[in-house]
């Protein structure tokens, strides 16, 4: 993959990774890009790297637009490795350039990190570097969704570098939005979110009400492609899931099942909620992920779950479910237990308290033995 052009005097140089399929247990089937951006200017700035495997790509790219060897400031707006990972790489090319970072991105790095003779400069939510013609200035993002997190903004363009905001997992040669089709970019953004940033709403909503003041034209995540000329789009869709909006006809049931009880529990109950008016998604957890599960049940105002009774709890996949979607920040849904049985019947039980926990208003669970009639 070559180095683009997004806007003039600012590129595209990151790494495109076709092969992973799991990231922090996120499933990730369409892989993912790890983004790095260079500004052109008197001063040539770097902002964030790559995971260190694909050092070399971001190299290549570098060296399509200028001598590696010839940035002269680096900003690193977030310490996870998918983003710094080939930091100290740049820094023995450009030994000189000083890192552009958050307070607490100068710990993590220090944490991560050799920096011996790393030329640290701790920025604050609007202080600014000027580069000639072009400024950068900086937004900390705390808890978006890490404490270091922090975004760039280039006025002169319009640009928010956004660090992992906006972001999706996929891997494409397109580097806009528009070039791969709104709704599947759309649609990755939603799960991306549902699983990497959901748990940070409140933090979405300070970080949102910050980002409305700059003037934005062209919005460029660390992940995914870029947003351009559908900026109003993403930035309403983030407002919505960080204020955990729901749709009130929307229902998702997830099950697993062993001898297709439990399934056929659910189907009775899909259908009572179709009858009913509800959108309903039944997801069986032997053919989808738990991660494909919460960014179907983001937006979803009735969530049921149901288990048969396997030594005396629930399913496996159903208990990570659940554990997942607390940690997620699930809460405040109309939710129903269900499941069969042979003899001890714990796990419908078992969900509902589950489901309690997540401050859920829950019905009798439904507890069927053997197979439905």
């Amino acid at each position: 993959m070559a180095a683009v052009k997004i806007s003039p005097n600012v590129y595209w140089v990151g790494a495109i990774d076709y092969d992973v399929r799991d990231f922090h247990g996120y499933r990730t089937p369409f892989g993912t890009t790890y983004n790095a951006y260079l500004v052109i200017d008197e001063k040539v700035t770097l902002i964030d790297t790559v995971r260190e495997k694909f050092s070399d790509q971001l190299f290549s790219n570098i060296a399509e637009v200028i001598a590696p060897e010839k940035i002269d400031f680096i900003v690193c707006n977030h310490v996870e490795p998918d983003h710094s990972g080939s930091l100290p790489e740049v820094l023995a090319r450009c030994p000189h350039a000083p890192v552009y970072c958050s307070p607490n991105g100068q710990k993590g790095l220090k944490a991560y990190y050799k920096t011996d003779g790393w030329n640290f400069q701790i920025v604050k939510s609007g202080d600014s570097i000027k580069m000639g013609q072009y400024s950068l200035s900086f937004l900390h993002t705390p808890m978006v969704h890490w404490p270091d997190s922090m975004a760039s903004y280039l006025p002169e363009q319009k640009i928010l570098f956004s660090n992992d905001a906006f972001g999706q997992h996929i891997a494409t040669p397109e580097r806009f939005a528009d070039e791969v089709g709104y709704d599947r970019v759309f649609d990755s953004a939603k799960d991306y979110y549902a699983n990497i940033v959901m748990p940070m709403g409140a933090s979405v909503v300070k970080a949102l009400a910050e980002a409305g003041k700059l003037d934005i034209s062209i919005i460029a995540p660390s992940h995914g492609v870029v947003w351009r000329g559908s900026v109003s789009g993403i930035l309403s869709r983030y407002d919505s899931w960080a204020q955990y909006k729901t749709r009130a006809k929307l229902a998702v049931i997830v099950f697993d099942t062993m001898w297709h009880s439990t399934e056929i529990l659910a189907e009775r109950q899909a259908q009572e909620l179709r009858d009913q008016g509800y959108e309903v998604k039944v997801m069986s957890l032997r053919q989808c992920h738990i991660s494909e599960v919460v960014a179907a049940a983001m937006e979803a105002a009735v969530i049921y779950v149901g288990s048969p009774t396997l030594n005396r709890g629930m399913m496996p996949q159903v208990a990570a479910l659940l554990h997942y979607m607390k940690g997620l920040g699930f809460k405040n849904r109309i939710g129903r237990a269900f499941g069969s049985y042979g003899w001890s019947g714990e796990s419908p039980a078992l969900i509902d308290e589950a489901l309690k926990d997540m401050e859920f208003e829950t019905s009798e669970p439904l507890k069927v033995q053997y197979k439905p009639v």
